[in-house]
């Protein structure tokens, strides 16, 4: 399943040029099941990154482009009198297909986004005193546009929970717009019309999604998950600077995202096993649409949303080290408590300490010693 998935993933890469990071993500989002928001301005290959995935794909897709005249039943179906038959019969909406692309998803008006919110949450769909279950492989991929506003509805805070991920696609640098442009032009030359076959069937989907979730995650590594998610919760309690760009933190459904596309990413890369890498790879896509900023983000003044994520590279970098620092207390806390109240004085001869080096991105975690990390307090 893997190298099925490996080559999906080098055919999206051929496609959408300069955008692995995209690419590695909307894999992450299949694997795990998750709703997906990309979010960047037009022009940034982001409803034709999705068109991409779902031709890859033996699933049934389906494009909606929300508009503010949208009413629900658009897009889940309604009841329709048929005059023949002398009643009423449901016809189904574009929800009941297995990949959703919701194209500028903020201009729906708040009745459609409640429907949509159902379907997210629930797989299921409402209709009069009706409920009906969506396809098993029922998948939301939303983009919106970040910095224009005029006629659009901004999402409730509810609704981007509920979304696994949240991508920021930025502009392409100079040599990959040289060779976009060279790409087109080679796609207008071709008039043959062939359609590429998919490289992922809905049973072997499942079954790698299956694999997926075997991937091991350290107990150690999961409590760090953990740790992350709470110091976004008493920012300011650990950090005045991050206490001042965080006005509320994320809650367990971030740390149950966090978990599941850890191990996806480490599928991916073809490991068994879950690394610190991961878990700080996707934080920031999975937290920074959970994580409200205090202020205005966007600097304008304007309510406008910015065109940057929340938290920036450095940023996120100071929210690891504050985690990890608490980490390291409840580690130390941790390891007292098994070794007993009285702690040798020369802690860690009996481990080899010495002949033990700090872990390095990359290194295998397999081979870690983690006695020796509970004990040091840092892997």
């Amino acid at each position: 399943m893997r190298n099925q998935l490996l080559a999906l993933q080098q055919r999206l890469n051929q496609e959408i040029l300069g955008q692995e990071r995209l690419v590695e993500r909307l894999l992450v989002g299949l694997l795990s099941n998750g709703h997906l928001l990309l979010e960047g301005l037009p022009g940034l290959a982001k409803t034709r990154a999705v068109r991409a995935l779902a031709r890859g794909l033996d699933l049934r897709f389906k494009r909606i482009q929300f508009t503010p005249d949208l009413i629900p039943g658009d897009i889940t179906g309604s009841d329709i009198f048929l005059p023949q038959e002398g009643g009423f019969r449901f016809v189904e909406g574009p929800l009941f297909h297995d990949i959703i692309l919701a194209d500028e998803i903020n201009r729906a008006p708040p009745k459609v986004q409640s429907a949509l919110l159902e379907a997210m949450e629930e797989r299921q769909v409402t209709v009069g005193d009706a409920s009906r279950p969506l396809t098993k492989d029922f998948l939301v991929i939303a983009t919106q546009n970040p910095v224009e506003q005029e006629g659009t509805y901004p999402l409730p805070e509810a609704q981007m929970d509920r979304f696994f991920m949240k991508i920021h696609i930025d502009y392409p640098d100079t040599e990959t717009e040289l060779a976009i442009l060279r790409q087109a032009e080679q796609d207008g030359a071709a008039t043959d019309g062939t359609r590429t076959a998919p490289l992922l069937r809905a049973e072997a989907l499942a079954q790698a999604r299956t694999e997926c979730q075997a991937v091991y995650l350290d107990d150690m590594l999961a409590r760090y998950i953990v740790a992350l998610v709470t110091t976004t919760r008493h920012a300011a309690q650990r950090d005045a600077q991050l206490g001042e760009w965080l006005s509320r933190g994320a809650s367990p459904r971030a740390t149950l995202a966090l978990a599941r596309a850890a191990r996806a990413r480490a599928y991916l890369l073809a490991r068994d096993f879950v690394t610190p890498e991961d878990i700080m790879a996707l934080a920031g896509d999975v937290l920074n649409h959970r994580i409200p900023g205090s202020g205005a983000p966007a600097g304008d003044g304007t309510g406008a949303m910015s065109a940057a994520p929340l938290l920036s590279d450095a940023e996120l970098e100071r929210l690891h080290l504050q985690t990890l620092e608490h980490w390291q207390r409840e580690t130390r806390r941790s390891a007292l408590a098994q070794i007993g109240p009285f702690p040798s004085l020369l802690r860690g001869q009996g481990l080899e300490i010495h002949d033990r080096r700090p872990y390095q991105a990359g290194d295998d975690l397999r081979h870690l010693d983690w006695r020796a990390t509970a004990r040091s307090g840092r892997p």
